[in-house]
């Protein structure tokens, strides 16, 4: 899939609008703006995975391409977290050693912290999978997304 822009529907799980950001065929980022932008378009594939994701939990979202727009350190956390399977749960110090950092370093939790935080695409890199870290969703989006998952 090639294809490039903004792309927006509501949810009606959630009753607000999730939008994604596509570029050149990879997914760039996800939010939940009040309402769905004037320019987004409404029918997209990784859209359409996302809202399956939160609407019903069904959804293979490890397929999807990602274009991550974050610094490097950021970027092995991201990556690895996406490695945490749909139903399970992992808390900062297990996500510390699974990017490869000391778990025995202040600035590695930190650091994690921060990346989750700064997550562009949450849902599809799982953040809300992380039990004692901040998500880059709103708190409804996260509870919604771990009750459909059992979490």
């Amino acid at each position: 899939m090639d294809v490039s822009g903004i792309y927006a529907r509501e949810s009606t799980a959630l009753g607000r609008v999730v939008q994604v950001g596509v570029v050149s065929g990879k997914l760039i980022s996800v939010s939940f703006p009040d309402t769905v932008p004037d320019d987004a378009e409404r029918d997209n594939a990784y859209l359409d995975a996302v809202l399956d994701a939160i609407d019903r939990g069904d959804a293979e979202l490890d397929e999807i391409p990602i274009g991550l727009t974050v610094p490097t350190d950021q970027r092995s956390v991201l990556e690895a977290l996406r490695n945490v399977p749909q139903g399970e749960t992992v808390d900062v110090g297990v996500l510390v050693r699974m990017a490869g950092l000391d778990p025995e370093d202040d600035d590695s939790k930190r650091l994690v912290r921060e990346a989750l935080a700064a997550n562009p695409i949450p849902v599809v890199i799982p953040d809300h999978r992380v039990r004692d870290g901040p998500s880059a969703a709103p708190d409804d989006v996260v509870d919604a997304l771990r009750q459909v998952e059992g979490l």
